[in-house]
């Protein structure tokens, strides 16, 4: 079975680190015009999600989601999250270390493509409260 979301080495060690500072998190793209490609990295329960939210999987034990008309586009991609030196224009919670999340995409094969999980809605995850 291939994953639809995978992540670096280096973006699993700054998941970590973000972890073990601020509890369990969410990864949330949203697919829009500014930073497209870099999901928002919050604290789970407190990014409000969504009706149509989907999410993709876990990745590093953190929930990875978008939104069903982004995941019309990214839907034949397996997503690889990974981390760059650049300051984001928001308030995920890697910008002050002065690093962003990016989502990158390598195309699925067609014979991936059939034994792949649907992404599951995004209101079936346990968010603390």
């Amino acid at each position: 079975m291939t994953d639809r979301v995978t992540a670096t080495p280096e973006a699993l060690a700054l998941l970590d680190r973000l972890s073990a500072r601020h509890g369990p998190l969410l990864l949330h793209l949203s697919g829009g015009c500014c930073d497209g490609t870099a999901p928002l990295c919050l604290p789970l329960g407190e990014f409000r999600m969504g009706g149509g939210d989907l999410c993709l999987g876990m990745v590093g034990g953190t929930p990875f989601c978008m939104a069903d008309g982004t995941f019309a586009y990214w839907e034949h991609s397996q997503v690889i999250l990974d981390v760059i030196q650049a300051r984001g224009g928001g308030f995920s919670l890697e910008a002050p270390d002065g690093v962003r999340f990016t989502a990158r995409a390598r195309l699925f094969s067609d014979d991936e493509l059939p034994h792949l999980l649907p992404p599951v809605p995004a209101g079936a995850l346990a968010v603390p409260r």
